[in-house]
C-alpha cells in the first residue's frame, strides 16, 4: 500500500506542475488571436502541450494563412506520442476499448511516471492517475489562462513556461544513473537545442529522438569491458 501511495504522490506532483503550465497556454493562445472557446477545444481534443504551443506559435506569427504550417508543426511534434503508444500498449490493458481510451492520455508525463515503476500494477496506476489528472487540470487552467490572459500579462514572467519541462526533468533525473543513459540524454538535448533556432517547430524533437535511439542502440558506454568480460562485470 505504501508503494501505491508513493506512486499517487509522484503522479499528483506531476499533475500539479504540468497543469500550471496550462495557464500559460491559455494566455498565449488568446494573445495569438484565438478566442476562448477555440483555445479550450484545442486543449480538449489535441491535449499534448508541445503540439499545442507549436500550433499557437506558428499561428501567431502568420495568422490564418499560416494554418497549414501550424497544423504541420503540431503534427510533427505529436509524432513522438506514437512511440509512447507502442511502449504503453502492453501496460494500459489488453482490450481495444482500454487502449482506445488510453491513447488520449498517452503523453510525456503519463508515460514517464508509468515506466519509472517496476511493478506492472503500479505502472497502470501511474499512467492513469497522471494522464487523467493532467487532462482535467490542463483543461481547467487553459480556461483560466484564456479568461485572465490580459490580467496575467506575459506568462514567462511567472515562470509558467518552464513548469512542464521542470516536471519532466524531475522524472528523468533519477534514471540518469549510468554513463550510457547520461550520454543519450546529453546528445539528444544538444541536438534539440542546436536545431531549435534553425528549423521549423517539431523537427528538432524528432531529430533528437533519432539521435537518442542511435546512441542508445549502440550502447557505446555500457558495453562489457573485454578485460572483465570473464568476471561478468559491466563497464558503467
Amino acid at each position: 500500500m505504501s508503494a501505491e501511495r508513493e506512486v499517487w504522490r509522484e503522479a499528483l506532483g506531476v499533475v500539479l506542475a504540468t497543469s500550471a503550465y496550462g495557464v500559460s497556454f491559455g494566455a498565449l493562445a488568446v494573445a495569438s488571436g484565438l478566442d476562448v472557446w477555440q483555445t479550450c477545444v484545442l486543449s480538449l481534443l489535441m491535449f499534448t502541450g508541445g503540439s499545442q504551443f507549436a500550433f499557437v506559435g506558428v499561428f501567431a506569427a502568420g495568422g490564418v494563412s499560416a494554418l497549414p504550417s501550424a497544423i504541420a508543426s503540431a503534427t510533427l511534434l505529436g509524432v513522438r506520442n506514437v512511440a509512447y503508444g507502442m511502449r504503453m500498449s502492453p501496460i494500459v490493458g489488453t482490450t481495444p476499448a482500454r487502449r482506445a481510451v488510453a491513447a488520449h492520455f498517452t503523453i510525456d508525463e503519463s508515460t514517464a511516471v508509468a515506466i519509472s515503476q517496476r511493478d506492472p500494477r503500479l505502472r497502470q496506476v501511474g499512467f492513469w492517475v497522471t494522464g487523467i489528472g493532467i487532462f482535467i487540470g490542463w483543461n481547467i487552467t487553459t480556461l483560466i489562462g484564456a479568461l485572465v490572459g490580459d490580467v496575467l500579462g506575459d506568462p514567462k514572467t511567472w515562470g509558467l513556461d518552464a513548469a512542464a519541462a521542470a516536471a519532466f526533468l524531475a522524472l528523468l533525473w533519477p534514471r540518469l544513473k549510468e554513463r550510457q543513459a547520461i550520454a543519450v540524454g546529453v546528445a539528444a538535448a544538444v541536438v534539440a537545442a542546436s536545431l531549435t533556432p534553425l528549423i521549423m517547430p517539431g523537427l528538432p524533437v524528432l531529430v533528437a529522438a533519432v539521435v537518442a535511439i542511435v546512441v542508445g542502440w549502440f550502447n557505446w558506454l555500457g558495453r562489457v569491458d573485454g578485460s572483465t568480460a570473464g568476471s561478468g562485470e559491466v563497464d558503467r
